[in-house]
């Protein structure tokens, strides 16, 4: 859109990139939390359907991605950057104050979302977690038993059914695509076992969640989110489950059944 806007936090590691896409008068506020290797900008069609609905939408490129500062898909600690997005959520606060607020989180961003509303479910109206890295995801424990991790990026036809997709992925400048990087996979297995034993401690209760999940998911299989996901303990959750889609529900071939189950679990939200 030719008015969304930018911003720039202080964040842990130098500098974190937020972009608006703004509502003069929204409902509510949505945060959208981006997953590994990717920018915040891959939602921008999203982000418009969301604010043609009624929302303000915001979102930082995390520390290491996209056009925010620090080493290319280093993340020491998951904590940082939630931490970061609670201050994007300030920020949005303090451009629409009193107005409810919503969690977007894909993949690597799903995880940091639940750890959110661990945190400041309080202060939320609703969590999404899409293809979320939650629960049972042996990646990282399966590439950091190796003496070196492998050069092997993510491979773009894992995303989306629409070949476009994966090419327009493969061009990104703004997309990683080396390895992983043992650091980060050492932060993912901590954060996977903090939301799992913090979820023990007690669930996000009565905070409406919407899981949505690709059936032929490679990269984040659905049994292990499905395991995450229940170790949540939403007393309100939406479960959809696409046949054949693949990680990036909302760049599938499906999205715009996607976007309206969204849409509709958040008229779901705030009708109540």
């Amino acid at each position: 859109m030719a008015d969304d806007r930018e911003h720039v936090i202080e964040g842990h590691r130098g500098t974190i990139v937020v972009r608006e896409w703004p509502h003069p008068r929204p409902r509510c506020l949505v945060l959208v939390v981006h997953g590994y290797g990717e920018h915040v900008g891959r939602y921008a069609e999203v982000a418009e359907v969301l604010v043609g609905h009624g929302a303000a939408v915001f979102g930082p490129d995390h520390v290491g991605h996209g056009r925010s500062a620090g080493e290319r898909v280093l993340i020491e600690d998951f904590e940082d950057v939630v931490a970061h997005v609670h201050a994007v959520a300030g920020l949005a606060r303090d451009a629409h104050p009193g107005v409810p607020v919503v969690v977007i989180g894909h993949s690597m961003g799903g995880m940091i979302a639940a750890r959110y509303a661990q945190l400041h479910g309080d202060g939320l109206a609703a969590l999404v977690l899409s293809g979320p890295v939650i629960g049972d995801w042996e990646l990282p424990r399966r590439l950091l038993a190796l003496d070196e991790i492998p050069d092997t990026p993510i491979s773009p036809a894992a995303l989306s059914r629409d070949p476009g997709v994966g090419a327009a992925y493969a061009a990104d400048p703004l997309v990683w695509h080396g390895p992983m990087k043992r650091p980060t996979l050492e932060a993912f297995t901590r954060m996977l076992d903090t939301v799992s034993a913090e979820s023990k401690g007690g669930g996000i209760g009565q905070l409406p969640l919407l899981w949505l999940h690709g059936e032929d998911d490679r990269l984040v299989p659905l049994p292990g989110s499905r395991v995450g996901v229940e170790e949540l303990r939403a007393d309100g959750t939406t479960e959809r489950i696409y046949p054949g889609a693949r990680h990036e529900v909302f760049h599938e071939t499906n999205k715009a059944d996607v976007v309206a189950d969204l849409l509709h679990f958040l008229d779901g939200v705030f009708t109540h």
